[in-house]
């Protein structure tokens, strides 16, 4: 996809080579739908979604059937094996989601 990257997602690039993970961004993952994960961290079969819009209500995610096309994608997501890490924008930009990649993924 050719979207101008926002802040949060430049930051989280920048966080994921400073915790030297390997990534790739906007990753199709399923055999017929074109669903996309943000990130993924495809040695650990991980992919990371940034979760946008939300606080001042814009983002088509938060519609009731934003929520449920999310539900069907990240539940085919699991089913095709992917652990999905889901953050908020706030997450990323406080660094709370680097925190957390630090923690948890070695």
């Amino acid at each position: 996809m050719n979207k101008k990257p926002n802040p949060a997602h430049i930051l989280m690039e920048k966080h994921l080579r400073e915790l030297k993970l390997s990534f790739e961004r906007e990753v199709k993952f399923h055999p017929i739908r074109k669903w996309r994960w943000d990130y993924t961290l495809p040695e650990h079969r991980i992919s990371i979604e940034i979760e946008g819009g939300f606080y001042r209500g814009i983002s088509g995610h938060s519609s009731i059937t934003g929520i449920q096309r999310d539900i069907d994608k990240h539940n085919h997501g699991v089913m095709l094996g992917w652990r999905t890490l889901r953050f908020s924008t706030a997450d990323v930009l406080r660094g709370r989601a680097r925190a957390f990649l630090a923690e948890h993924i070695k």
